[in-house]
C-alpha cells in the first residue's frame, strides 16, 4: 500500500499486522481518487476528516495531494502516527476515540471531505453516515465518502444526497454523499 501522487508520492505506508484492520487498496483507492478529481479540487480543501483511519490512507493521500489538513480518527492509532511521521507531514492531528465521542467531540468543525472507512458487516458505515449529517460538520460543498461492503446496505442520511456509488469486485462499495441543495 502507498501513497499514489502527490507531494509523498509513492511513500510506501506501513499496515498492522493480522486480520484487524482492512485497508482500501490500492486499486480502490486510485479509482476512488480519479472520481474525487472530478468532484473536489485538493488545493481548496482545508480540512479531511478520516474516520476508522487505520493506517491513514485515504487522509494522507489527500495531504499529498494538495489538501491543507487532516484528523484521523481511530482507537488504535500507533501505525497511523508512524505513516504521519514517515510523509513528513506536520498538520495532522489524531484523535484516539471511539468515533462517536470523537465525532462530537469535533462537532463545532467543518470539514471539506469526511471519509468514513469502518469495518465491514458493522452498522457503523451508517452510524457514521447519520452522525455526520446529524452534526452538521460536513461543509456546505462538501463531500462524505463512506466505503462499506457490497452486501450492507446504506440509507441516504437526512440533510445529504446521494452523488454517486461504486461497486468494487464482489465485496466493496463506495458512496459518495453532498449537503443538500449543494451545487457540488
Amino acid at each position: 500500500m502507498r501513497i499514489i501522487t502527490g507531494s509523498a508520492k509513492g511513500l510506501r505506508l506501513k499496515t498492522a499486522a493480522g486480520l484487524a484492520t482492512r485497508p482500501t487498496s490500492d486499486r480502490v483507492k486510485e479509482s476512488l481518487f480519479s472520481i474525487l478529481n472530478g468532484l473536489i479540487d485538493f488545493h481548496e480543501a482545508s480540512a479531511i476528516l478520516d474516520i476508522f483511519a487505520g493506517t491513514g490512507a485515504l487522509g494522507l493521500e489527500s495531504i499529498s495531494r494538495g489538501a491543507n489538513s487532516a484528523t484521523f480518527i481511530d482507537t488504535n492509532t500507533t501505525v497511523l502516527a508512524e505513516n504521519i511521521r514517515r510523509a513528513k507531514f506536520q498538520n495532522c492531528r489524531i484523535l484516539r476515540a471511539d468515533f462517536r465521542n470523537a465525532l462530537k467531540k469535533i462537532s463545532s468543525q467543518k470539514f471539506d471531505l469526511i471519509f468514513s472507512d469502518p469495518p465491514y458487516a458493522s452498522s457503523f458505515a451508517q452510524i457514521s453516515a447519520n452522525l455526520v449529517s446529524e452534526l452538521g460538520i460536513l461543509a456546505d460543498a462538501g463531500l462524505l465518502v463512506v466505503e462499506h461492503g457490497v452486501n450492507d446496505i446504506l440509507a441516504t442520511p437526512d440533510n445529504l444526497e446521494p452523488v454517486r456509488k461504486i461497486t468494487y469486485g464482489r465485496t466493496t462499495a463506495i458512496d459518495i454523499f453532498k449537503p443538500k441543495g449543494s451545487k457540488q
